[in-house]
């Protein structure tokens, strides 16, 4: 049977052999898509992978996940299929109703009111981008 895996953390240009052949070196019978941008066709950062049998793909897992590649680390795990989901629409939740599917890390709060003395979360991280670029400007005198 095979095994679909999630693919991420890809950079935006990337050679496609270079990925393959990156399979390749774990085993044969992988086939990999990366998933691209309608309007521009560049690639969205991931892909899907598709394996021959669950061994090869916990292999594949076990070998590549967190891997450098293109500068990157790489994000593999095994793919949550569209019909195993609630029918639901706009339901994050799994077939079971009680857990979700994957926990949400660092999720950022809208607030109506900000907090004066903080800054506002919906900017936090280009503010961090902002005083990265200044500190990288500044010249020793």
């Amino acid at each position: 049977m095979s095994v679909r895996l999630y693919v991420g953390n890809l950079p935006q240009s990337f050679d496609a052999k270079e990925l393959e052949a990156l399979f390749t070196g774990v085993g044969e019978g992988v086939r990999f898509k990366a998933v691209h941008d309608r309007e521009t066709g560049s690639c969205r950062g991931f892909g899907f992978a598709n394996v021959d049998d669950q061994k090869l793909a916990e292999t594949v897992i076990a070998q590549l996940n967190g891997r450098e590649f293109g500068g990157n680390a790489l994000r593999i795990e095994i793919s949550e299929r569209k019909d195993s989901r609630s029918s639901a629409p706009g339901d994050r939740r799994g077939p079971g109703g009680g857990t979700p599917l994957r926990q949400v890390v660092n999720k950022v709060v809208h607030a109506d009111q900000v907090d004066g003395e903080a800054p506002d979360p919906r900017w936090a991280g280009e503010l961090a981008k902002l005083k990265q670029l200044l500190d990288s400007q500044k010249v020793s005198v």
